[in-house]
């Protein structure tokens, strides 16, 4: 494949710059899956650094399943109405609400699991691990708090539509794409039954 056509390739399967791309590509030596692994630890850091700005702008996006049982609704929020009203924006907003609606997510990060909810899954998962030696009962039962909050920590969760990434991977790609800070603010999800 010309070098050009990669470029291409890996443009458009990312929506990142061509400059941020081409440098990931020289850095992998030209293979793709290797820049899309540098795009993504980039995608990270660039979030973090980010994460002081303030949110000034943003949407609301809401899907209906079909049949209309089931809807999820997001607040996706940035720093400019420049990027709210981007097309590409309120796409990932839409996609999101759509995993919400599929996934039926708990919590938005752990940050929001309180110590009450923290101490309730520890009681409950003791009973799942008092067949385990008591020399590994507190790794068992924290290994499998851990697992419970990935399935149901939104930002953690693997995402509907690729599950090879995460909704948390998703929003710090966007941050990359956009250039600016952006937090999923707030999710609801509302079911007929």
């Amino acid at each position: 494949m010309a070098v050009d056509a990669t470029l291409k390739a890996l443009r458009d399967a990312t929506g990142v710059s061509i400059m941020q791309c081409k440098k990931a590509l020289e850095e992998a030596g030209g293979d793709i899956e290797k820049a899309k692994t540098i795009l993504r630890k980039a995608s990270t850091t660039l979030a973090s650094k980010k994460a002081e700005r303030s949110l000034g702008a943003g949407v609301a996006a809401a899907y209906t399943h079909a049949g209309g049982s089931v809807v999820g609704a997001v607040i996706l929020a940035c720093e400019t109405d420049f990027v709210s009203r981007n097309e590409e924006f309120q796409k990932l907003a839409y996609d999101i609400a759509m995993h919400v609606a599929a996934m039926n997510p708990r919590f938005r990060s752990r940050d929001d699991v309180t110590d009450d909810e923290m101490q309730a899954l520890r009681e409950s998962f003791e009973q799942e691990v008092q067949n385990v030696p008591e020399a590994a009962r507190v790794r068992a039962r924290e290994g499998k708090v851990d697992g419970f909050l990935r399935e149901n920590v939104l930002l953690e969760q693997p995402f509907v539509k690729d599950p090879t990434t995460t909704v948390r991977i998703l929003l710090d790609s966007a941050v990359q794409k956009f250039g600016e800070k952006i937090e999923l603010v707030r999710f609801e999800r509302l079911s007929v039954k």
